[in-house]
Parts: C-alpha cells; structure tokens; sequence
C-alpha cells in the first residue's frame, strides 16, 4: 500500500467517524414537535372560525330584508344592504333608554364588585383574625347556592324596601359577589407579606396599605373581576325582567326583547340590528382589556 492511500484512508476516517452513543430517532423529535405544533395551531383557528360564525350571520342578518334572514337555503350576504335599519332602532324604538339604563346599571355594579370585592379580599388575604378560614369558607360556599332559591325572598326584601322597579335594587343586589372576593383575594396572596409588614413599621394603618399598596400592584385582577362583572351585568335578562316593570327602566335585553314579543309580525332583522349594537360596547371593552383579563387570570392562583 502506497503512503498516499494511507494518508487518504487517515483523512476519510477522520472525517466521518461515528459519534458515540448517536441515535437517529432524536433528531426527529424537534421536526415531529413542529409538526404537531402546526396542527394545533390550525385546529385553534377552525375553532375559533366556528365560535365567530353565529356572530358573523348575526352582524349580516341586520343588513337583511325580514324574509331573507331564516330564508332557506340560508343566504349569508343580503340581496340588498338594509343600512336604514341602523337608523330606524334610533327612531322606531327606545334603544338610547335602553342602553342608557344598561350602562348606567353596568358601570355602578362593576365599580361597587371591584371595590367590595378587593377590600373584603384583602381582609381575607392580609388580616388575620379568629375565625377568618371558616368565615372565608362560608362566603365562598355562596357561589354554589343558585339564585333562583332565594330570588322570592330577595324581592320580598326589595319589595318592602320600596325599591322594586327601580335601577337601585339591581345595583344593591349585586354589588357584591363571592366570586370577586375569590378572585382578589388568590391575587393578593401571591403578593410578598415583607411589603405590608414594611408599610406597618412606616405607620401605615390596614386602609392605607389597601389603597397605597395592594390595589397599584393588583392591575390584572381588578381588570378581570371588572371585565367578568360587566359583561354579566350587561348582559343580564332575569334581572331586569324580575324588577324591572316600566319602560323607562327598561335594559337592553329586555327592551329587544319586548320589542319582538309587542309585534306580531316580528321584524327579526331590526332585532339583529339591536343585538348587533348590544354587542358592540361588549368586543370593545373586551378587545381593549383582554390581555389584563388573561393576565389576571393566569396569575391569580400562583402564589410568591
């Protein structure tokens, strides 16, 4: 064997030696992770485009005629765009009063809920005092009881309170909520006990350090518990419908409502057009602080 084969054969061996302990299936776990990534991310977005499309056919059902909103085959586009219906909700029924009242009832409950809410939680949170584990417990439990028990018994209260069909019996029956002070009070644990101790020896009292401390560093909780309170209340129908007797107290929900039963020949495409607009303040408010919500909610069962 010449020295020139042997200085090839060193070099191809050099060259392409075989690692130890080299495995060919592990390079195809980081192609099969991506594949399976991509999957999902399609499967997400089907089920997403399949959670929009009622509100797609509710949005173009309001620029419909009457007939072709139930129409079958169902035409998803209308023939001709209705854009007057817009303009007859404002003229041919009460919607300002409606959503006048609705928002008037949304903002009050979700103010009271957040600040009732996060003031009882810090209590539990932050306050120790006998009995507050079972006290806690006992609130909680609430959320398990359904309104529709003791819903008599609350309008009898309303009742000979003189409250009844009035704004101010839906204000004072939710303005406080077990599931609020949940909320609040995983949030505030998650929050060092070395800051309020620290505010204590500085001479702050319970109140301050509510105010000064704990509501500045709890933005994401207060943004959930105020977004969840005000699509509920917005969005509440046995409510209003329970208390709510004239028109002039009327909310959204029920106002539509009425407006469809009060019509023998119900014009469903001015209906979509009062949803559609009843929708609207809701995906504004929502779109404006959902990264809050989803912040608040992944951080409020985590504790530091």
């Amino acid at each position: 064997m010449s020295t020139s084969d042997l200085i090839v054969g060193a070099t191809v061996t050099e060259v392409t030696p075989e690692k130890p302990g080299f495995d060919p299936l592990q390079s195809s776990k980081p192609a099969r992770g991506n594949v399976l990534r991509i999957i999902g991310s399609i499967l997400l977005v089907l089920f997403a485009l399949a959670l929009l499309v009622p509100f797609a056919w509710m949005v173009l059902s309001s620029f419909k005629d009457s007939n072709e909103v139930f129409s079958v085959p169902v035409k998803w586009l209308p023939e001709t765009w209705h854009w007057e219906h817009y303009i007859e909700l404002w003229t041919k029924t009460d919607m300002v009063t409606w959503l006048r009242n609705t928002i008037v009832l949304s903002v009050v409950v979700t103010f009271l809920q957040v600040l009732t809410g996060s003031f009882a939680a810090y209590g539990f949170a932050k306050v120790r005092f006998p009995g507050r584990d079972i006290l806690f417990l006992v609130y909680l439990g609430t959320i398990a009881v359904p309104w529709q028990s003791y819903m008599i018994p609350q309008y009898i209260m309303m009742a000979q309170a003189k409250l009844t069909n009035t704004l101010v019996a839906i204000i004072v029956l939710q303005a406080f909520g077990a599931f609020g002070v949940f909320l609040m009070k995983q949030y505030f644990e998650s929050i060092p006990e070395e800051l309020s101790e620290a505010a204590r020896i500085d001479g702050l009292n319970e109140y301050s350090i509510w105010a000064r401390i704990m509501l500045p560093l709890s933005g994401p909780a207060l943004a959930s518990l105020g977004l969840l309170t005000f699509v509920n209340t917005w969005n509440d129908y046995l409510g209003p419908l329970l208390y709510l007797r004239s028109r002039e107290n009327w909310t959204v929900q029920l106002g539509l409502k009425n407006f469809v039963a009060n019509n023998v020949d119900a014009d469903y495409a001015m209906l979509f057009t009062g949803l559609t607009v009843s929708v609207i303040p809701i995906a504004i408010i929502f779109l404006i602080g959902q990264r809050y919500f989803v912040e608040g909610i992944a951080t409020s069962g985590l504790k530091g």
